[in-house]
Order: C-alpha cells, then sequence, then structure tokens
C-alpha cells in the first residue's frame, strides 16, 4: 500500500429538509386545522480514528464527501427522515485543518475516538408550528437550513515515542529490525526506506514503547535535496530522537562527523521545537570496526562533534549494545510519561472552584 500522510478533501453535510404546509381535509370534519410537518435534519459527516489504517491514502484519490439532505416535511404530522450521516475512517495521529485558513480544527490521537466535522441543517417548521389562538389557518413555513461546507486538509503525524535520526545507510532500518517487530526493506544503498516505519519494541511483560523510523536525512534537504522535509513531521510528537551515526562509512572521505553536524543543522532549520527536544547520539556499526581501535574512535567522535548528551555505542547488525539502550530508552519514556500524567497543584483558595 503507498504511504500518503497528506491530503485535501471537501465535506458537506446534508441540508436541513423544507416545511410542509397543509391542512387537514375529511368528511364531516369541520375546522381541521394545520397538520404539515417540519423537515428532517440533514446528515452529519464525522470523522473516527480507525487504529487498523496506517495511511490517507484513500482521501488522495476520493476528495468530495457529502452527506444526504432531509426529507420534506409532509401531511398529516409527518416529519421529514433525518439525511443519512457519513463516518470518513482516518489513522490515529490524524490532524484536521482549515485548508483556507490553516486553522487547525481537530486532531485524533485516540483509537476509537469519533469527532463531528460538519453538521447537517436543521430542518424547516411546517404551518402546524405556526398554529395559535390567533392564527388557526396558518400558512407559513421555513426552508431547511443548510448544512455545514469546509475544505479541509489532512495531515498525519505517527504517533511514536521514539523517533530515529540520521543519514541515510547510517543503520536505523536494521536497528528498528533488531530491537522490534517491524520489517522494513534493508539493503547496502541509500534510501531504501520511502516512508515512516513503526515498530513495538518489548521491554518486559506489559512493558513497551513505539519506535518510528524515518527516511533519511541529508545535507540540504530544507533547500529539497533527497527527499526533504516532508517526513520530519513525524518525528514531532516523539518524546526522545536517537541520532544514528554511521561510525564506519564505506568511503574514508566521508567524514561521520561532518554528517552529524549536517544532519543536526537541518534539523533546527527545520523547526526549533524539534531541534530541543532530548536526543541521544547512538553511534552503529562498532562491529566494523577493530576492537583495539573503537574506545579511541568513539572519543575523538564525541570530542570533535562537542556532544555532552547520553552516547551508546552499538552493533544493530550483531545486536550488541541494543539490550542496555532499550532499556535506557524505556525508563526515559516512563519517566515522560509520568511527569505529563502528574496531577496540576492547584492553589487551596481556588479550590472549590477547579473542575472535578
Amino acid at each position: 500500500m503507498k504511504f500518503v500522510d497528506e491530503a485535501f478533501i471537501d465535506i458537506a453535510a446534508g441540508d436541513g429538509g423544507n416545511g410542509c404546509v397543509s391542512f387537514r381535509h375529511e368528511k364531516y370534519k369541520e375546522f381541521g386545522g394545520p397538520n404539515g410537518g417540519d423537515g428532517g435534519r440533514g446528515g452529519h459527516v464525522f470523522a473516527v480514528a480507525d487504529p487498523n489504517l496506517n495511511t490517507l491514502v484513500d482521501y488522495r484519490y476520493s476528495r468530495r464527501h457529502e452527506a444526504k439532505r432531509g426529507e420534506h416535511g409532509m401531511g398529516s404530522d409527518m416529519f421529514g427522515a433525518a439525511g443519512t450521516d457519513i463516518t470518513l475512517k482516518m489513522p490515529v495521529g490524524t490532524i484536521i485543518t482549515d485548508a483556507e485558513t490553516g486553522e487547525v480544527l481537530y486532531e485524533l490521537l485516540n483509537p476509537g475516538e469519533v469527532i463531528t466535522i460538519a453538521k447537517g441543517g436543521d430542518g424547516g417548521f411546517g404551518n402546524m408550528r405556526f398554529k395559535s389562538a390567533i392564527n388557526r389557518a396558518p400558512r407559513q413555513k421555513t426552508p431547511g437550513w443548510p448544512g455545514e461546507k469546509k475544505n479541509l486538509k489532512l495531515e498525519l503525524k505517527v504517533l511514536a515515542d521514539v523517533g530515529l535520526l540520521g543519514m541515510p545507510n547510517a543503520g536505523k532500518s536494521t536497528f528498528i529490525t533488531a530491537v522490534s517487530n517491524a520489517r522494513p526493506k534493508i539493503a547496502d544503498y541509500p534510501f531504501t526506506t520511502l516512508h515512516p516505519n513503526l515498530g513495538v519494541v518489548r521491554v518486559g511483560p506489559e512493558q513497551s514503547f513505539v519506535v518510528a523510523d524515518i527516511p533519511g536525512l541529508i545535507e540540504g534537504a530544507s533547500e529539497g535535496a533527497g527527499l526533504g522535509h516532508q517526513f520530519l513531521r513525524h518525528l514531532q510528537r516523539t518524546r526522545l530522537l536517537l541520532h544514528i551515526v554511521d561510525l564506519a562509512p564505506f568511503d574514508d572521505a566521508v567524514d561521520p562527523v561532518a554528517q552529524a553536524k549536517a544532519i543536526v543543522n537541518e534539523l533546527k532549520k527545520y523547526d526549533q521545537q524539534l531541534y530541543n527536544k532530548p536526543r541521544w547520539l547512538v553511534l552503529n556499526k562498532l562491529d566494523m570496526v577493530p576492537a583495539d581501535e573503537r574506545e579511541a574512535r568513539v572519543k575523538d567522535f564525541v570530542k570533535r562533534f562537542k556532544w555532552k548528551g547520553p552516547v551508546f555505542e552499538i552493533s544493530a547488525l550483531t545486536r550488541e549494545g541494543c539490550e542496555p539502550l532499550i532499556h535506557a530508552i524505556f525508563r526515559h519514556v516512563q519517566s515522560e510519561q509520568r511527569t505529563e500524567n502528574e496531577p496540576v497543584e492547584v492553589d487551596p483558595r481556588f479550590a472549590g472552584d477547579a473542575p472535578a
């Protein structure tokens, strides 16, 4: 299935049905009075977060979505039927934005969450609504209200706890294969990963976190080089970034420090908040470095890179060093979750006004 993380759609809720002007006509029944019913409401447009979807490809080729209008009112006190609602299934993590103003309207963050993105119009009143003591035979009615119409932009940002960042062929796909249940394509040429991959890392019973692997970033991505910045949005909801560096490139002329600095620079250009996220340095492919040279090469890299954060030395191919790394990641993610779920302290003076 093709991975699509952006789409534009037009939605229209149903118009309300018109009210009816009708009078009761029966033999031997005088003064029958008005009996025109109201029109039915138009159909609503709902969006539901479906955990079984991971792409917006359905909306790339199906842009217009309309709900049915309500039926008109009829005589004999009969109201019109409501229009049929429609439900649009979207992946968890979808952001719904007004395409004209750019305003974020909704975010689907919880599986099964249902929101109303366009309301159907109310039905019009029939003449029985206007009957009164001084108006026994009203001939008034009202038309149905129009339903809401919107032009929307759908943007998918995958929900993951940890994001992998690095140059093409740094070993990100090999790492996510080694530690999780994801099986992305792995090959010895750049840009083998063409769309984000998610993997669940199980640390122990009922202990797990989600890792997102995105296509490699190269210098000049902000100007459109490589796959550009189009997939960096998927790292914006993560709690931790792993900057994976190839410590043993095939080409001796390639400087891993220069490549790592280029990645950090592109990250800063894209989004300052993403740049400020917690970021750990993961030095990969140590199996390609002779054992007696590893310590010196790692120290040289950290010194030249001027890195003062956490450093992990691994070989994703042989899984060496992966176990301590995933346990450290789980502890970090768990502490972040606890911090987010801590209750907000309320001033005792205003405790009575605080919501339950």
